[in-house]
């Protein structure tokens, strides 16, 4: 094996997207996950044909099951894990039902923290795991407080797996964007660019952040470079939350 290696989750669009083609070219062989059959077929388009596009709902331990199996076969390895697939569901406190909240917390904790289990006997001492948490967990979300939360879930992952893995050299990091021009924002019943014109002023550089600037982030917490850094959560936010 001369390449380094990496596992995306939720590396059919967006960030993560941005992130498997970074890393791609970089050198790296690269497997993303998926959940719907269009993702995954737009992501087979976008992406150069040799990374490997997997469907895989984070809900289901049986589809990890299976993209760790797949993986294996192929990499027998890995270097980098980005935890990185989510759900949001806006909406105040008032309107959540259980189903929501444990959808929430099936695919943002859940899901992640048991593919980090089955992924750990292939990562490689020195290797490098990194979530997608989002600025929201640290700075608020108004109408998003169990999105948040089942997010946040994961930031409290990050020290405590640091302490417990640090004998194999293998890094925990986390990464939290901003408002990042990605599709999410269709989800939640605004275009990129109405989202954009309402929240721009409260953004200390006046617009949104784009996935390739979190894909360097990300980039940077998998690579050497970040060799003495553990434990840690990157704010990615274009100073989003410090004139508040």
């Amino acid at each position: 094996m001369t390449s380094r290696t990496a596992l995306i989750t939720g590396g059919t669009s967006g960030i993560g997207q941005a992130t498997a083609a970074l890393l791609h070219r970089d050198g790296y062989r690269v497997a993303v996950t998926g959940s719907t059959p269009e993702s995954v077929g737009a992501a087979r388009a976008q992406l150069p044909d040799d990374v490997v596009v997997l469907r895989a709902d984070a809900r289901s331990l049986s589809d990890t099951d299976r993209v760790i199996a797949e993986v294996r076969d192929r990499f027998e390895a890995l270097d980098v894990l980005f935890l990185n697939a989510g759900i949001v569901r806006g909406m105040p406190i008032g309107a959540y039902d259980e189903a929501t909240v444990d959808d929430l917390l099936a695919v943002n904790f859940k899901g992640q923290f048991f593919t980090l289990q089955k992924a750990l006997p292939l990562l490689t001492e020195g290797a490098s795991i990194i979530f997608t948490v989002g600025i929201g967990v640290t700075r608020g979300m108004p109408v998003g407080s169990a999105a948040a939360a089942s997010r946040g879930a994961l930031l409290a992952l990050v020290p405590s797996l640091a302490l417990e893995l640090a004998p194999r050299r293998i890094r925990v990091n986390a990464v939290s964007p901003g408002a990042i021009a990605t599709p999410i924002w269709s989800k939640l019943g605004m275009s990129v660019d109405a989202a954009s014109t309402a929240m721009a002023a409260r953004i200390p550089y006046g617009r949104f952040g784009t996935s390739d600037e979190i894909a360097e982030v990300v980039a940077f917490l998998a690579s050497p470079a970040a060799a003495y850094l553990t434990g840690e959560n990157i704010v990615v936010g274009g100073g989003s939350g410090l004139n508040a």
